[in-house]
């Protein structure tokens, strides 16, 4: 029975990157009640970190869309106070709906995976990074995460689910600790729909005059042109508007110490740059380039992140890969005036897409309504 509990899950792991789904689709919530149930204790456990107080949640939170609630750094505090990641900790929303990574010969490009730079195939892959990262839960080893769930109260639920005797073998257990996870993230509690775009798109409400003009705005191809990358329609992997392709791009967003200049008050955001914490994430210190996807890939993809969907942007700050933008109008007028505007050099100034955004020529106004739209994308929409 268990057995094929599992295989029926790794077929819906394989089953994301086929065809169209809805949420509920993912993963059939109904006949996989306790599988989720754990991947969700597991999720919101910060007894599985070292030293304890860190779970997946702690970045990845429902109150903010699913990202980390310290809206105020750039990149996300780890489980040992001095440590800190390199990168802005991405929404664990919608990410079920990424194809695996791989590339795709057709259109010549890289599509899908997890985290900025694809380096994890599918969800379960991603699941297993953050436990053993020094700069976030900071467990030594795969035995140390899984003699915490032997000792937790969902250790039961755990044998219920793989069998009795699962936890024995570590490296099972490990991989079976990410499937749960995965699972939960598949679920209709992370991947809501609930914005108020989705609920006008169903005819219970309209957008008000500023967002219809936003949302012109961003589709047109000669104004706004963000759906080139982020379609406000249904599409291969969704018969929902998923506001992301998956694919990856270099926006030449500068480096977070282009972004300081020498300002001292700006400091106070980004904490990580001050010895000696900036050695302990990064050993090159200020010097760091980060190179996405091409330090993986080679030349051709350097500078490349993953276009991350702009469901819950609103409440999701800081955004781009390094966290170098703090609101979304910082965001919008960086597109609109890369290449016109006072901006310093991009962190990676190679395979710089110089074609879709930088010089859009868009009003202030124009900019407003598009920030505007992109407020109507937060889920939990009520009407007042």
């Amino acid at each position: 029975m268990n057995k094929i509990k599992i295989l029926l899950f790794v077929s819906l792991l394989l089953a994301i990157t086929v065809g169209t789904a809805t949420a509920s689709e993912l993963i059939d919530e109904t006949e996989h009640e306790e599988l989720i149930e754990l991947g969700k204790q597991i999720f919101f456990d910060d007894d599985l970190s070292t030293p304890k107080g860190q779970s997946c949640a702690s970045c990845h939170h429902p109150d903010v869309g699913f990202a980390d609630p310290a809206q105020s750094r750039a990149v996300s505090q780890g489980a040992v106070p001095v440590r800190f990641g390199n990168r802005n900790s991405p929404t664990a929303a919608y990410a079920a709906y990424s194809p695996d990574f791989d590339y795709n010969e057709t259109e010549q490009m890289y599509i899908g995976g997890q985290f900025w730079d694809g380096r994890a195939i599918d969800l379960a892959e991603q699941a297993k990074g953050p436990f053993l990262n020094p700069l976030e839960m900071n467990n030594p080893s795969k035995l140390a995460v899984v003699q915490k769930i032997i000792k937790s109260d969902y250790a039961d639920l755990f044998e219920k689910v793989y069998g009795e005797g699962a936890l024995d073998n570590v490296e099972e257990a490990y991989n079976q600790t990410a499937e749960a996870i995965a699972a939960f993230e598949m679920t209709d509690e992370v991947n809501r729909f609930s914005s108020k775009y989705d609920k006008s798109m169903a005819g219970e409400v309209k957008l008000t005059s500023q967002e219809r003009k936003g949302l012109k705005l961003f589709n047109d191809p000669k104004k706004g042109n963000c759906a080139a990358c982020h379609p406000s329609t249904a599409g291969l992997y969704s018969d929902k508007p998923l506001f992301t392709d998956f694919t990856y791009d270099n926006l030449g967003v500068p480096s977070n110490r282009g972004m300081m200049g020498d300002s001292p008050e700006l400091m106070d955001y980004y904490p990580f740059y001050y010895p000696p914490i900036a050695p302990i994430f990064n050993p090159d210190g200020l010097d760091y380039v980060d190179y996405g996807l091409g330090a993986l890939t080679g030349d051709d993809e350097m500078g490349m992140m993953k276009v991350p969907t702009l469901r819950n942007s609103a409440v999701t700050p800081p955004y781009t890969h390094n966290g170098a933008f703090m609101t979304l109008n910082e965001v919008v007028n960086f597109y609109n005036t890369r290449d016109v505007g006072e901006w310093p050099a991009p962190e990676v100034n190679i395979n710089v897409n110089r074609d879709e955004l930088g010089d859009l020529g868009l009003s202030d106004a124009e900019e407003d309504a598009i920030v505007a739209f992109l407020e109507t994308l937060t889920d939990g929409y009520e009407e007042t």
